[in-house]
């Protein structure tokens, strides 16, 4: 089972001409509100992709919250260890350009509610942590702490970048973040800033597998004692990338749960999150086992300076 640790929010989604600079206004036609939080979606995209999930984080008890859990909910995930707070729902307001990028602005309302005690009894052998630092460093840090000392397994999404310490990278079993979070932990960790050279060198000290994402241009993944490899995503006509990163991480996570290996893990990882740019919105662009596993195809993982 999958035990998905963070943020829950509700998405407000717009898609405009064009980014506004400082200063400016910049309007879309009309907006949608869509569940969201890293931690909602990347459960969502884990029982999309076959696992038995539970979602463990903080809503408010205002009209949003029941929004924010909609996704969850209709797919059967367990959320027994939901808490409701006085706070209101997180929201998370985001506009997408003509190209499919976007600019998010956030506010964790709720989410700063959620403690890792939530966890109690969920954590073990045969458990696999799935989360993010979506929620704060301590919180997070005490997850991954816990869930390594149960035997679980750990897939740890260290975004955004935050300070955290060592000893959490060295207790995930599998460690995802993007180039912009690679650079920060290079930075912070001594490390080459490097995407191959970072990973690698992750991958040594921490002795864990590191995955960076590259968006469109896939991913490259390190692992302690084993080649490098080198993934590009199978081509999509790209409509919203949000909730990309989301779809590729609940996928990968959901792979290793059921027992598949690593590389297996990594291409549905890049086949879910190339599959979700093609519709607006997060959650509602998560593609299931069976068409995941149709594009995977059209991925292409080797091992890093092969033809």
């Amino acid at each position: 089972m999958i035990v998905a640790f963070g943020t829950i929010n509700v998405d407000m989604v717009t898609v405009v001409p064009r980014f506004p600079v400082p200063g400016e206004t910049v309007k879309g036609r009309d907006y949608q509100l869509f569940p969201g939080g890293k931690g909602a979606n990347q459960a969502v995209a884990a029982a999309r992709a076959g696992a038995r999930v539970a979602l463990v984080g903080c809503v408010g008890r205002d009209g949003f919250a029941e929004v924010a859990l909609a996704g969850a909910r209709a797919l059967g995930i367990d959320l027994g260890r939901v808490r409701r707070s006085d706070s209101p729902t997180g929201v998370q307001m985001i506009a997408v350009d003509p190209s499919g990028e976007n600019l998010m602005i956030g506010a964790d309302a709720a989410n700063r509610s959620a403690r890792a005690d939530q966890l109690a009894g969920l954590l073990g052998p045969g458990a696999t942590l799935l989360t993010q630092n979506s929620l704060g460093t301590p919180e997070v840090e005490r997850a991954i702490a816990m869930a390594h000392s149960a035997g679980a397994r750990v897939i740890y999404n260290a975004a955004p970048a935050e300070p955290v310490a060592e000893a959490s990278f060295a207790a995930a079993d599998v460690v995802i973040v993007n180039e912009h979070e690679a650079r920060g932990y290079a930075d912070r960790f001594g490390l080459p800033p490097g995407f191959r050279a970072f990973a690698e060198a992750a991958a040594t000290r921490f002795a864990t597998v590191v995955v960076v994402t590259l968006g469109p241009r896939g991913l490259i993944a390190a692992r302690p004692g084993g080649p490098t490899l080198v993934g590009g995503p199978p081509d999509v006509v790209c409509v919203d990338s949000t909730g990309a990163g989301d779809a590729l991480c609940g996928a990968i996570a959901a792979a290793l749960d059921r027992g598949d290996d690593l590389e297996t893990a990594l291409r549905q990882g890049l086949a879910a999150g190339a599959l979700a740019c093609r519709e607006t919105g997060a959650q509602t662009s998560f593609r299931d086992l069976a068409e995941i596993l149709r594009v995977t195809g059209g991925v292409r993982l080797a091992p890093a300076g092969s033809a």
